[in-house]
């Protein structure tokens, strides 16, 4: 009876309200990441407490987020009988929802706290795991199921948004590309957790205890396609209750919904996002319809063996991204990162089969490595150029209208989060578009070439915009 009394007095010492925890650490009445002294003695360990359980919260809700990329290749070996469009589909959706649910997630973290949103975001995740693993399991189950799960699974793709946002009101201007870089680049690391052990996962009689009966295939092996999705049950609720526990909430970046919307009218808001729809969307897109596409260039290969690699290239990069922008420039960086894109991009024409030509696996696969690569860094340093910018943005205007120091870090934090948050949600939007259109391109044309011509076009534009908006003259 006493450590019933004792637990449930944790749980209601964090249910408390923020005066009622001031002693319990849970929330920071006075977080100054600026004060080198501050920094030194107590801000910079609970900072990376923070980073370290959010960076693991978040690579779960990219497994989440991409598990269609894995499931939609399986699904028809396992008895369902789904169009290329409709698998392809499958593989975009939770972008669809990801990217919307991205623009009320940037908004969050003033709202209701680091700490509280990162549990209950993680937390939510269950559902689609737990409910897709019994569909995989029904031959029966019906396109229109799949397609509501897909888009549940999309609650895990804006987890990004809060996430980077909150963990950019913990770090001091100078180590912002670095922090993000990690959070964002080892959270960018799920989806090649996922497509390495999921495959390997649908191997075993891994949860037969509950019911896991697994499916045979056309072939007369073994399948479980169901652990695909229930393997991250144990460890999304070990997630949350560490979010919970763990994280802390900063009085300091309260704010009001009112207090983030005027971000939306920076013109420099519409400007990044094009750029980080161009990185992180390609990272995210190429992640969902590189699979699907392979398969259908070159079906002679198990492609499921080597899809992991490009993600996880994307996310290692991301984090390395982040870390030279710091030194090098965020704009340097993105600069020659789009020139990279772009030239390998148009190297893709010359691995594809064609009349007359079988195309090259190797040459295919190597290219696209590239373009995971360069997503991935140009991720991390498109993130830098939005921090860098905003805070300095809105340290001038507050400074402008006679405001004080303390006011100016408070506003450029805030504002910094939600445009972070924001622009996180149109970088997603790529993980719909890239699939749907190799999916159309492949269905008028046969051929991917089609899309990859529109993806030239798009970072050239890009290049354009990075060197005469942000590379020519200071961002004002």
């Amino acid at each position: 009876m006493r450590s019933f009394h004792s637990f449930t007095g944790v749980i209601m010492s964090n249910l408390a309200t923020p005066s009622e925890k001031k002693a319990s650490g849970a929330v920071i009445q006075n977080w100054q990441p600026e004060d080198a002294e501050f920094w030194q003695q107590s801000g910079k360990r609970i900072a990376n407490r923070n980073l370290w359980i959010s960076v693991f919260c978040l690579l779960l809700a990219f497994c989440v987020w991409m598990l269609f990329s894995t499931v939609a290749v399986n699904l028809n070996k396992v008895g369902f009988n789904f169009t290329t469009d409709q698998l392809f589909l499958l593989t975009a959706l939770p972008s669809v929802s990801g990217a919307l649910l991205r623009v009320p997630y940037s908004f969050v973290i003033p709202v209701f706290g680091g700490r509280r949103w990162t549990a209950f975001s993680t937390g939510i995740m269950l559902i689609p795991c737990v409910w897709l693993g019994f569909a995989v399991q029904n031959p029966e189950t019906p396109f229109a199921v799949f397609v509501v799960i897909s888009l549940l699974c999309g609650f895990a793709g804006a987890n990004f948004a809060s996430s980077m946002g909150n963990i950019s009101f913990f770090f001091p201007k100078a180590q912002q590309g670095s922090a993000l870089g990690i959070n964002g680049g080892l959270g960018n690391l799920g989806v090649s957790v996922m497509q390495l052990l999921a495959p390997a996962a649908i191997s075993f009689a891994i949860f037969g205890y509950f019911g896991s009966q697994g499916q045979v295939t056309a072939d007369g092996s073994q399948m479980w396609l169901e652990n695909a999705a229930w393997i991250w049950v144990p460890l999304l609720l070990i997630a949350t209750l560490a979010a919970w526990f763990g994280m802390n909430d900063l009085a300091a970046s309260k704010a009001s919904l009112r207090q983030q919307l005027p971000v939306l009218k920076r013109a420099h808001l519409w400007g990044l996002s094009l750029l980080y729809l161009a990185t992180f969307g390609s990272f995210i897109g190429f992640s969902a319809g590189f699979a699907m596409l392979s398969k259908t260039q070159f079906p002679d290969i198990v492609i499921m063996k080597y899809a992991f690699f490009g993600p996880l290239l994307g996310a290692l990069a991301r984090s390395a991204g982040g870390v030279i922008s710091d030194r090098f420039g965020g704009v340097r960086v993105t600069l020659i990162n789009f020139i990279v894109m772009a030239i390998f991009t148009a190297l893709v024409f010359l691995a594809l089969p064609s009349e007359g030509h079988d195309g090259s696996f190797p040459l295919f696969f190597g290219i696209f490595m590239v373009l995971f690569l360069t997503a991935g860094l140009g991720s991390g340093s498109t993130y830098q150029m939005i921090a860098v910018i905003f805070r300095k943005i809105t340290w001038d205007s507050v400074k402008a209208r006679g405001g004080s120091d303390e006011q100016a870090q408070q506003e450029a934090v805030t504002d910094t989060a939600a445009a972070l948050g924001f622009i996180s949600a149109i970088g997603a939007a790529g993980g719909f578009f890239i699939p749907q259109t190799f999916g159309i391109s492949l269905a008028m044309s046969g051929s991917p070439a089609g899309a990859m011509k529109i993806f030239l076009v798009f970072y050239v534009v890009c290049i354009l915009i990075t060197w005469l908006v942000y590379g020519r003259k200071a961002a004002r």
